[in-house]
């Protein structure tokens, strides 16, 4: 779990089927000393993970990534510089989860956009 310790939910919003989240990064998390010493960058395996942790806050169930149809890494997040992030992500409910497209991004560049199916666990 991310959560609470390599980022930080600062305020969630619910229109409809939409989350508009807040996100903070921590930019003294141990990971960013190995990925890379004096350079970080967020690893994409956590921007996937994170915007899971977002979806399990906000529908209350924990999730599995079952299918990812897209998952584009457009840009390197450097903590020090874009701690402050946000994403944005519309839901589709399904009878077994979600089907989600969602992006991280900082202001208008955009590091993540993913398309895919969540599953209730």
């Amino acid at each position: 779990m991310l959560q609470n310790d390599f980022f930080y939910i600062r305020e969630m919003k619910t229109e409809g089927d939409t989350l508009n989240v807040q996100l903070e990064l921590n930019p003294g998390h141990r990971v960013f000393e190995g990925h890379f010493p004096g350079q970080p960058v967020v690893p994409g395996v956590c921007m996937v993970q994170m915007i899971k942790e977002i979806l399990e806050q906000a529908l209350e169930k924990p999730l599995h990534l079952r299918q990812a149809d897209h998952i584009k890494f457009l840009s390197v997040i450097d903590p020090r510089i874009n701690a402050s992030l946000q994403t944005d992500i519309s839901l589709k409910h399904t009878d077994t989860g979600v089907d989600v497209n969602a992006t991280l991004r900082k202001e208008a560049v955009v590091s993540l956009k993913l398309k895919g199916n969540f599953v209730f666990v």
